[in-house]
């Protein structure tokens, strides 16, 4: 009977959820899960892989920060999510191009930029016809974890298997089996197995 009523409390997030991922066309490959309403924006192209778990509401993640899940895809810019990859009331961001790895974990407030979204040029800067803001690549690898209300920055490319600290900004590449931390994040050890779990994640 639990069960039954989950469900039915549940079912007007499945509607708005499977309404809102037709409308943006979405391509989801075989089953993906999402607790709590998706919030979706623009008309780029995102491919989300099966297996895919988006938690995007407090009750499947009450650990502090945004209570929904955003997806913002510019026209013209491409959001890839491998399989088996989790996602937790994160935002992402994306103006060019933002590829994450299968079985990659993204904590709770993730914020993942590949865009600066305004000029640094202040003469132009707020002048929505004129200014050209930069925007470059993101690429996280696969079996990487992000911890908890950390923000990756444009043109970034996160390794194999690399562990971010919580509440880490990372500004530079990262290559595989490695643990950054901090803002701006720094290389706490070469190593990604968790044998010395110290950096907050």
């Amino acid at each position: 009977m639990k069960r039954f009523l989950t469900w039915v409390l549940c079912l007007g997030d499945r509607i708005y959820n499977f309404c809102i991922l037709h409308y943006r066309g979405v391509s989801a490959k075989g089953k993906v899960t999402i607790h709590g309403k998706i919030q979706i924006f623009g008309h780029g192209t995102i491919r989300i892989g099966t297996g895919v778990t988006i938690n995007s509401c407090l009750s499947s993640n009450p650990i502090g920060g945004d209570t929904q899940t955003i997806l913002s895809v510019k026209e013209g810019a491409s959001l890839t999510i491998g399989e088996n990859v989790g996602i937790s009331n994160a935002a992402i961001v994306c103006h060019d191009s933002v590829s994450i790895g299968a079985g990659t974990l993204i904590g709770g407030s993730v914020k993942i930029y590949d865009t600066d979204f305004h000029s640094l040029d202040y003469r132009v800067r707020g002048d929505y016809e004129r200014e050209e803001p930069v925007k470059k690549p993101v690429v996280i690898g696969e079996n990487v974890f992000i911890g908890a209300h950390s923000i990756i920055l444009k043109g970034v490319t996160i390794g194999d298997r690399s562990i971010i600290g919580a509440g880490s900004v990372v500004t530079k590449n990262i290559g595989p089996d490695e643990v950054w931390a901090g803002n701006p994040a720094r290389r706490i050890r070469q190593g990604g197995d968790g044998s010395e779990n110290s950096v907050g994640v």
